[in-house]
């Protein structure tokens, strides 16, 4: 499965990065990363990823609207969002907006996994 990154912390990109290298992970190919919503966009369209994760808060374009526009382009998309926006309204309008499910920062590598299974597992 396809995988593209989503965040505009250098931090939190590298650190999925890692993660989605383990072996519970290891079908998974991190094809892009990008560090706000209008790369992610631009970037979906070059490398066709099945799987997203997505930060909320970002500079120029924000993640909701990064989902409605990769929502929009390829309907079947996975997106997970893992944002510290971790209130119930928050994730609310994400899923309104087309994400799959919802991780709070700061989470455990396992929280992760654990997210990232579960969406691919749900397809």
């Amino acid at each position: 499965m396809r995988l593209m990154i989503v965040d505009d912390s250098n931090m939190i990109r590298s650190r999925i990065a890692r993660l989605v290298q383990t072996p519970k992970l290891s079908h998974l190919i991190l094809v892009a990363m990008a560090k706000d919503g209008e790369e992610a966009i631009r970037m979906a369209k070059a490398t066709d990823p099945q799987l997203v994760t997505m930060d909320i808060t970002m500079p120029r374009v924000d993640g909701l609207a990064a989902i409605r526009g990769l929502v929009a382009h390829k309907p079947e998309i996975n997106i997970l969002v893992v944002s510290a926006l971790d209130d119930k309204s928050t994730a609310i309008s994400a899923i309104k907006s087309g994400a799959r499910g919802f991780l709070g920062k700061p989470f455990s590598d396992e929280e992760l996994q654990m997210a990232l299974l579960s969406i691919m597992d749900d397809k």
